[in-house]
């Protein structure tokens, strides 16, 4: 390039290549496109999802690493990465959804998911029906000639339910309905919801798979191919992709999955159990406990039962929020997955856009807190809540 001038040279910089050896680490790919010599494959890249790479709204290298990584960790054939959870979740429900379908979803669900259902309720009159998360024979009686999916969490938000999805989702192919799972909670680590016949796994990646507080994304990953290309096609002119860096940065995060994950079930394991025997807690919603509901099912499917939990205090939500405000080593703050162990009220955060009959559908109850548990020394945290709960 030494024939143009600087103004140009700055412009198009060279491009090493890599040769005898490969990186350790995954290289960024901030570029927002991609140029070719061939006119007739920059034509096909653009409707190929595995095709060559022409432009970051249809992915990038570095996106699609992530996406082969998860979709790996999930038993996938693809993945579609997003640029939040609700972006993944919204994505495939506005792919595979159409004005006049009929929707099943569980009783407990993440309220941001619940709020975007009622979206579609209200604004394209799709209509929609809650069944448990356990109960095959609900699913079967719910479904219609207009039933086209079927949304479960692997463990509920905040409630901490387990779904029976080899039940659910055997059910639903019978049925010839697509089951959609949020697998957030559990990750690939605890479970692999496509091993259990669901069609496709939502996940935000802004918890446990980046795991470090400084990335908001999402993905899907999906059991067929042709359904993904659906949903990739459609997302490509939607606007949800995922971009580089916060790629690379839950790319990172992936590496130390299972072990961020054995401390946090670990953690967790250690406060509900004695949350449970204290005298100002009603109840504590933990699948880990025998007097969960969901205990038994859960020690079937999951090895361990992972890193959130909610509790109940006897003194409602005034005890609820004084607890928040006394607590001084775990953070009020929002999310999940992190290293620091968290606090929140799902009633006036996760489940605000809820109304009281809507809250109670899904357990939540004002004096209701959640605890995301972190990687901290399990005895500091039990020093912190101990002396919060007062």
């Amino acid at each position: 390039m030494t024939e143009f001038r600087p103004e140009t040279r700055a412009v198009h910089l060279p491009q090493p290549a890599v040769e005898g050896s490969r990186p350790l680490g995954m290289p960024i790919y901030q570029s927002a496109g991609f140029a070719f010599d061939d006119p007739e494959m920059m034509g096909a890249a653009m409707g190929d999802p595995d095709g060559a790479f022409v432009y970051g709204r249809y992915t990038n290298p570095t996106v699609r690493a992530l996406e082969t990584a998860v979709s790996g960790l999930e038993g996938g054939a693809a993945a579609l990465a997003a640029a939040s959870g609700m972006g993944a979740i919204n994505t495939v429900l506005l792919a595979l959804l159409k004005p006049g379908d009929h929707l099943i979803a569980q009783r407990s669900l993440y309220g941001g998911t619940a709020a975007m259902i009622n979206e579609l309720v209200g604004r394209f009159g799709m209509t929609v029906t809650h069944v448990p998360e356990n109960d095959p024979d609900a699913l079967r009686a719910a479904v219609r000639p207009e039933t086209r999916l079927v949304y479960l969490e692997t463990i509920s938000n905040p409630m901490a339910l387990v779904a029976d999805l080899p039940a659910m989702c055997a059910t639903a192919r019978e049925l010839g309905v697509l089951s959609v799972v949020d697998n957030t909670f559990a990750t690939p680590v605890l479970c692999r919801p496509l091993e259990h016949g669901a069609d496709v796994v939502v996940h935000s990646t802004t918890k446990y798979l980046s795991g470090h507080s400084d990335v908001i994304g999402g993905i899907a990953v999906f059991a067929d191919p042709e359904l993904h290309g659906k949903v990739w096609h459609f997302a490509t002119e939607l606007g949800s992709a995922a971009e580089p860096f916060t790629s690379w940065l839950t790319l990172r995060g992936l590496q130390t999955l299972p072990l961020r994950m054995e401390r946090h079930c670990a953690n967790a394991d250690f406060l509900a159990t004695r949350l449970a025997a204290h005298p100002a807690v009603s109840a504590v919603h933990w699948p880990g406990l025998p007097s969960h509901p969901s205990y038994e099912l859960a020690a079937k499917l999951l090895p361990a039962f992972g890193g959130v939990f909610s509790f109940d205090l006897a003194g409602g939500r005034a005890a609820g929020e004084a607890f928040m405000k006394s607590v001084r080593l775990a953070l009020l703050a929002p999310s999940l997955g992190g290293v620091e162990t968290r606090v929140m009220h799902p009633a006036t955060t996760s489940h605000r856009t809820l109304d009281a009959e809507e809250l109670a559908r899904h357990g939540v109850g004002e004096g209701m807190v959640r605890i995301a548990a972190g990687i901290e020394h399990p005895e500091d945290l039990w020093a912190d809540v101990a002396q919060a709960l007062g």
